[in-house]
């Protein structure tokens, strides 16, 4: 297999290779907006719980691209720098942390997040880059306890998956190419998932669960 011919076929063949944990107490967590399409028939085919997880990068004051930590809703990962003043970090993580809240309601409405610790945790997105979003949020799921984390993505360079074997549990990965530059290159079907799509996939795997 070369190609992938859509989020929704990923979804049915990653599925498929998470069989074994059907029934079992798990959540399947989707990084928005384009993992929501790929874990939302997983967590449907499982027996699963479906979320978002949200987080941000904190940019350096210097340069925004550079990442010195991330925020999630509840917690922040820094590294901290001679060059970066306490003070930047604190009003940053305010400001991005508000930011996620907003993004949260709008996808989750007032649903509370599920509790992570002893449970399995399939962390979904639609293909790994560079993977540092993807490892920022694995460090702020590790401290809530899960039994297990499995990452599940269609595609990703081989560099990436190397790193995430490391410190996951399990990795699932239907593509691993040989020459990667960029995830949509290995899709026949690739379009932008607007925010009211995936506001429409929670919403209907929620009114299942």
């Amino acid at each position: 297999m070369d190609y992938i011919r859509n989020r929704e076929e990923a979804a049915e063949m990653l599925a498929d290779r998470l069989a074994q944990y059907k029934g079992q107490k798990g959540v399947v967590l989707a990084i928005p907006r384009g993992g929501v399409p790929v874990a939302a028939p997983i967590a449907k085919r499982l027996g699963m719980p479906l979320e978002v997880i949200v987080s941000k990068k904190i940019g350096h004051p210097a340069n925004p691209e550079f990442a010195i930590g991330a925020v999630s809703l509840e917690d922040v990962e820094v590294d901290h720098r001679s060059d970066v003043s306490e003070e930047y970090i604190r009003a940053e993580t305010a400001r991005l942390q508000e930011s996620l809240r907003k993004k949260y309601k709008l996808f989750m409405g007032n649903r509370q997040p599920v509790d992570l610790r002893d449970r399995i945790v399939i962390i979904v997105d639609d293909g790994i880059a560079t993977g540092k979003t993807l490892l920022s949020t694995l460090e702020m799921v590790k401290k809530k306890h899960p039994r297990k984390i499995i990452v599940a993505v269609p595609v990703a360079p081989y560099s990436a998956i190397e790193r995430f074997k490391a410190i996951v549990d399990e990795v699932v990965c239907l593509l691993v190419p040989p020459f990667f530059q960029a995830v949509g290159q290995f899709y026949l079907e690739f379009s932008q998932t607007s925010d009211e799509e995936v506001i429409e996939l929670l919403r209907h795997q929620a009114a299942t669960e």
